[in-house]
Formats: C-alpha cells, sequence, structure tokens
C-alpha cells in the first residue's frame, strides 16, 4: 500500500482466516475501523480497535489489545498481554489482562476486572488517532522511508518475531456477522479460508481454496481464485467477472461479462449481458 491512501480504505481477510457462527478467527492482527459493527467474537494475535465500535461476543487475543474511545463490548475480554482502554468503554462481561491494564475515564467493566501487571487510571490518546498523528508528522518531516516502514509494520504484521502474518483490516463503518459482511469499499480475501455471510461491496476479489456460505454482490468487478467454491449467487451491478480454473458456484451468476477458465462449474444460471468467453487454464511463469 502506497502512502497517502487510507490504510483502511480495504476489507482485507487473510490466508488462513476462520469464520463461522459466532467467532471470527485471524491467524494474524486484527484493525478495526471506527463505527463499525461487529456481531462476531473475535480472537487473533492482537486486536486495534477504533472509536465507537460494536462487538456482540467475546475478544481475545494472545498479546496487546488497544479499543479506542466510546466502544461497547458485549462479552468477555481475555488479554494475554497488555490492554488499552479509552474512555467511556464499556465491557458487558469480564476483563482479565496478563500485563498492564492502561484505562480510561468513566470505563465500565460489568463483572470485573483483574490485570497482573501495572493498572493506570487515565485517558490514553486513543491508538488510531496518535498512529496516524505520528505518520503524518513523518511526511510533513520528508521521511518518506520512515513512513513507509510504519504502514508495513501496522498493515504486513511484521512484529520481529519470525512470523509474517498480514493482519485483518475491517475498514470504517463496517457490518460484519455471520450473515452479512457489508462494507462501502474493496474487499480482497486471500487464500485458504473459511467464511460464513454475504459479501456486499464495491468489488470483491476471493483468493485460492476459499469456501464462502453466502452469496456475493458487487458493484463492479468479482474474481474468484482457484479452487474457490461459493454456496449462493455471485451477482455484479456494472461490472464483469472472472471465475479461475477449478472454482465452483452453487448459484446463479449475473453480470456484464462473464470470463470463465477450464474446470470451473456453474450449477445455477448465467445471465450475462455482454456475453461469456471461455479461455484455457492459466499459464504460471516458468521459474
Amino acid at each position: 500500500m502506497a502512502v497517502g491512501e487510507d490504510p483502511l480504505d480495504v476489507l482485507i481477510i487473510p490466508t488462513g482466516t476462520i469464520a463461522e457462527e459466532r467467532d471470527l478467527v485471524a491467524p494474524g492482527d486484527v484493525i478495526i475501523g471506527g463505527q463499525s459493527n461487529i456481531s462476531f467474537g473475535v480472537r487473533s494475535q492482537n486486536i486495534l480497535v477504533g472509536e465507537r465500535v460494536r462487538f456482540e461476543g467475546d475478544i481475545e487475543v494472545e498479546r496487546e489489545c488497544r479499543v479506542d474511545i466510546w466502544c461497547e463490548i458485549e462479552g468477555n475480554v481475555m488479554v494475554g498481554e497488555d490492554a488499552y482502554l479509552g474512555e467511556r468503554v464499556s465491557i458487558s462481561g469480564r476483563l482479565a489482562v496478563g500485563g498492564d491494564l492502561d484505562i480510561g475515564d468513566d470505563v465500565q467493566i460489568e463483572e470485573g476486572f483483574e490485570a497482573n501487571g501495572w493498572i493506570n487510571i487515565r485517558n490514553p490518546l486513543p491508538t488510531i488517532i496518535f498512529l496516524f498523528m505520528y505518520l503524518t508528522q513523518l511526511l510533513r518531516l520528508g521521511e518518506e522511508e520512515a513512513a513507509e516502514e510504519l504502514l508495513s509494520e501496522i498493515l504486513e504484521g511484521e512484529r520481529g518475531d519470525g512470523k509474517d502474518e498480514d493482519p485483518l483490516v475491517i475498514p470504517r463503518g463496517s457490518y460484519i456477522s455471520d450473515e452479512m459482511w457489508r462494507v462501502s469499499t474493496p474487499v480482497v480475501v486471500k487464500n485458504d479460508c473459511r467464511l460464513h455471510g454475504n459479501f456486499r461491496a464495491v468489488d470483491i476479489s476471493i483468493g485460492e481454496n476459499v469456501n464462502l456460505f453466502g452469496s456475493i454482490r458487487a458493484r463492479e468487478g468479482v474474481v474468484i481464485g482457484n479452487g474457490t467454491r461459493i454456496h449462493g449467487d455471485v451477482t455484479t451491478r456494472e461490472g464483469d467477472i472472472i471465475l479461475r480454473e477449478g472454482s465452483h458456484i452453487l448459484g446463479d451468476i449475473s453480470c456484464n461479462k462473464l470470463e470463465l477458465y477450464e474446470g470451473a462449474r456453474v450449477e445455477g444460471t448465467i445471465r450475462a449481458k455482454d456475453g461469456m468467453q471461455i479461455r484455457s487454464k492459466e499459464r504460471k511463469p516458468q521459474e
């Protein structure tokens, strides 16, 4: 991602993510933009939450949890290391922190809390605001390389522990549940994910060997990767649909133009205003 772009302007679901029934399980970190509604419980390495986000489940992280002001969590919060809760955060369950707890004014925790480290009661600067203030200052000083490195650490999960997992990024104002993933941005789903819910977005790109139990509706284009199964309809209002080799659509297709690679299957009705083009197998570049 280039410096100057909004780092929360795409819903990114990293490889190996599982979302079914009540839990959203990410292999790495989770970054959630402000004013979003998350009906899943969330399990991850670290979690970074913007202001006024509402959760309808538990939050469980192995490392750090940073939650900005006015967030509501209808469940328990379990943190392996440190936790940072901004002003007026409310937790309907219990808070358990393995390390230090930094907590703002008027935080409500209905079933109590425990922390094994230090407890600081103050108003920590909202994390999203702090990060972008720091990024803006670096750019003002002409430190483009340092700014790129900061974005890389935030958005690519380079934590210095030998792991290099991409984060799960949820844009501002999103609605995420086991019935509906609704965003006003593009969506990128990486490989080997298992997801529940109907996707509604600007455009959608899905990687290889994904199993999606739901439909897809995009304003622009849709790309379905090799070996991916969609248990529902795939529809675009203005764009084209590309079905890679071995993809399997169990519902209907509706688009302007359909590109269908050898081995792709559609069990329902195909409606393509500008026709359908069948392509041969994609050739991988020689090493």
